[in-house]
């Protein structure tokens, strides 16, 4: 199963059929949207990509395309949390897909936030503990021993940091491993610096898929997409990963 996680920048309107391009290419089965808050862009870009199951609620980051069956889908959102998060049950396939788009901005202050966000999010994978699972999205938080070059966020990005105590202490990925979750790029890329944010000036790494470290080996590849129109559809790459689900009882 091709699973794809995209964030499409402000909704994606006026962009669908560059939007369409980037999906099409990555022939995905599955894909995860953030920033999608418009139905009407979804539902295009659901026509446009062949994908009859799709789901998207006004405002709500979270939305998804699927040529897959989908047996259960539900939106959910953390304490503190500033969007929801998705999970998203797929009828044929023993896989539950958690999607999420925690808070933005880069600082000790909103770090905090998106440990509060995640740790509400990792309460509810915790009963799927047992079975196979992952995490996929735009998490806004770099992984530790990645660099943050302040330089080239923008001025009011650089004060604000600075009037929050300056060099970030990066929690929120550290908490993925803490809980035995394994960052499936990073395994396969030791090396690549996988940025997929900005598009047009990569320089951080935001966009994630995680799964628990006893179902790690079903993830068969990870990969940023750097190739096609991505510049021109979005802001951030997106990230396609390629899965086999293990033959075990759902939770």
């Amino acid at each position: 199963m091709r699973l794809l996680s995209y964030n499409i920048r402000h909704g994606g309107g006026g962009r669908e059929k560059a939007l369409a391009a980037v999906i099409n290419q990555c022939e995905p089965d599955v894909v995860v949207l953030q920033e999608a808050v418009r139905p009407d862009v979804v539902e295009r870009l659901s026509s446009a990509c062949g994908m009859t199951q799709w789901a998207c609620r006004p405002g709500y980051s979270v939305a998804f395309l699927s040529r897959l069956e989908v047996a259960h889908s539900e939106w959910r959102r953390s304490p503190f949390g500033r969007r929801h998060y998705l999970e998203l049950v797929l009828a044929e396939q023993n896989l539950r897909i958690f999607g999420v788009h925690l808070s933005a901005i880069h600082s000790n202050v909103t770090e905090l936030r998106r440990v509060y966000e995640l740790r509400s999010i990792l309460r509810e994978t915790a009963r799927c503990s047992q079975t196979f699972h992952v995490l996929t999205g735009d998490f806004n938080t770099l992984a530790n021993g990645e660099a943050l070059d302040i330089a080239r966020l923008p001025f009011r990005l650089r004060a604000f940091l600075r009037v929050t105590g300056g060099r970030v202490r990066w929690r929120t990925i550290k908490l993925m491993a803490q809980a035995s979750y394994v960052d499936a790029f990073r395994s396969f890329h030791p090396l690549d610096s996988g940025y997929t944010f900005p598009t047009w000036d990569p320089h951080v790494r935001l966009d994630y898929l995680f799964a628990p470290q006893q179902f790690a080996s079903f993830v068969q590849q990870c990969e940023v997409v750097r190739d096609g129109p991505v510049r021109d559809a979005s802001d951030h790459f997106p990230l396609l990963s390629v899965i086999t689900a293990p033959a075990k009882p759902r939770c």
